[in-house]
């Protein structure tokens, strides 16, 4: 295996696409893809991509290969907390965060068994994995004890992550004995704090462990297994925090950025921005789960394709059908986005008129990212004109859009590879995230933050 490049693949719903990347110039070398499901197996397209890559250059032939999957559904996750607004609203954000598709949030607060295990066993499509949230440490054991018996009773035969009260955690690993199941710590450890990390790494773990090679995407499992880092869209929030982070103070990240990716099947957004403790404290209502600085939300019924009611191989070939995808794509992107950042209002409390706000404030993103075969491979102009209304320094309803943000398109599924690299190359994806953040946004300002040209 060579060691001087690595072959970066997403294994996507409709089309597997594959990089090949020289480390040792933080390049990429050449790009192809393939149908995936061309002949019913995945890894049928991921070697083809590979020999594809390989006749651009030899040494892919025998390069490392790193992947993260999508296909199949991805990773579908069932939610289980409490208070909908508290610990069932935790797990939700922790499951997005990892790169879950949420197919039912059940808060169990003033419900019997029979009532969670009917909600559970009624979900669809049926969940890979149940995230299990319930109680702040040290506070009400019962509510997760009891809905992990509600868990093993309801026949879901995927994996269970527990993220809730750790003093309960002796009980419910009785209770989840003999089912693949992982403890983490609390996503919600004291009303007002979200922690994510321990659970994010174990969806991901379990995802790797007992899903992907679980999925009947290719006769050959385990090696499917071996080649996946991760569900694509953790992948991508992984890149989107190396553009925005950096690693250190030498190596620095752009700042807030915003990703909107327009699917076939679905309309994601991912944000990483910087929490401001002043903007915090500024007399806005405080939320009973706190905000994080990399966010994902997936919307479901945005998709370019499923939404419309057009077969995923649909392609535009006249400027009507160009136009009327751009369309599509407009509202999607726009719909979507509002969801993800919120608005600010005024509201009158005990104390007065104050301002709440909802969702990711977006107002200082810096870059605007497109993603989606729409904006890849659409008309010149076709990110302006889809994207351009997003950047507004007056929105008249309180959403908090970016303000004077640059809109650029990924058009090199570059964050894909940025988020498979970060793991074991990370000098790698940052010369890699930032050859595209200096080619996209211009030099370097005099306080070290880049600018656009």
């Amino acid at each position: 295996m060579r060691q001087d490049v690595v072959v970066c693949v997403d294994v996507g719903s409709t089309y597997t696409k594959a990089l090949l990347v020289d480390l040792a110039s933080s390049t990429v070398v050449a790009t192809t893809q393939r149908p995936t499901f061309g002949t019913g197996d995945v890894l049928d397209a991921v070697d083809g991509c590979r020999s594809d890559l390989a006749a651009a250059d030899g040494r892919a032939g025998v390069a490392e290969v790193l992947a993260c999957s999508s296909a199949g559904g991805g990773l579908r996750v069932a939610v289980v907390g409490h208070e909908a607004l508290v610990t069932a609203e935790a797990g939700r954000r922790v499951a997005l965060s990892s790169g879950g598709k949420v197919v039912g949030v059940v808060a169990t607060a003033g419900l019997d068994r029979d009532e969670v295990v009917a909600r559970l066993a009624g979900l669809a499509p049926q969940p890979d994995l149940v995230l299990l949230t319930g109680g702040t440490d040290g506070g009400n054991r019962d509510a997760l004890v009891a809905a992990a018996r509600a868990v093993a009773a309801s026949g879901l035969a995927g994996p269970v992550v527990v993220a809730g009260n750790v003093e309960a955690h002796p009980e419910v690993d009785a209770i989840l004995a003999g089912r693949p199941h992982v403890l983490a710590d609390n996503a919600v450890p004291r009303i007002g704090v979200l922690a994510p990390e321990s659970a994010r790494a174990a969806v991901r773990a379990q995802f790797l462990q007992h899903v992907i090679a679980g999925k009947g995407l290719t006769a050959r499992g385990e090696e499917l297994a071996r080649l996946v880092q991760g569900p694509t869209p953790d992948v991508v929030l992984a890149g989107v925090e190396m553009l925005a982070h950096g690693i250190d103070e030498q190596r620095p990240g752009i700042g807030d950025v915003a990703v909107v990716d327009v699917g076939g099947a679905t309309t994601d957004v991912y944000s990483v921005v910087t929490l401001d403790a002043e903007r915090a404290d500024d007399g806005l209502a405080h939320e009973v789960v706190a905000p994080t600085a990399a966010n994902r939300t997936v919307e479901a019924d945005l998709g370019m394709r499923e939404s419309a009611g057009l077969p995923a191989s649909y392609v535009p070939t006249t400027e009507e059908e160009y136009a009327a995808d751009e369309e599509i794509a407009r509202a999607a992107a726009a719909t979507a986005v509002r969801r993800h950042a919120g608005r600010s209002r005024v509201v009158l409390s005990p104390d007065g008129r104050v301002v709440e706000r909802t969702g990711v404030d977006l107002r200082e993103v810096r870059l605007l990212i497109g993603s989606g075969g729409v904006l890849r491979h659409g008309r010149p102009g076709v990110a302006q004109r889809v994207l351009g209304g997003l950047v507004t320094s007056d929105d008249p309803e309180g959403w908090q859009l970016p303000e004077r943000a640059r809109i650029v398109v990924d058009d090199e599924y570059l964050l894909m590879a940025v988020g498979l690299l970060a793991g074991r190359h990370p000098d790698v994806a940052y010369r890699l995230a930032d050859r595209l953040t200096h080619r996209l946004t211009g030099s370097l300002d005099t306080e070290g933050s880049r600018v656009a040209p």
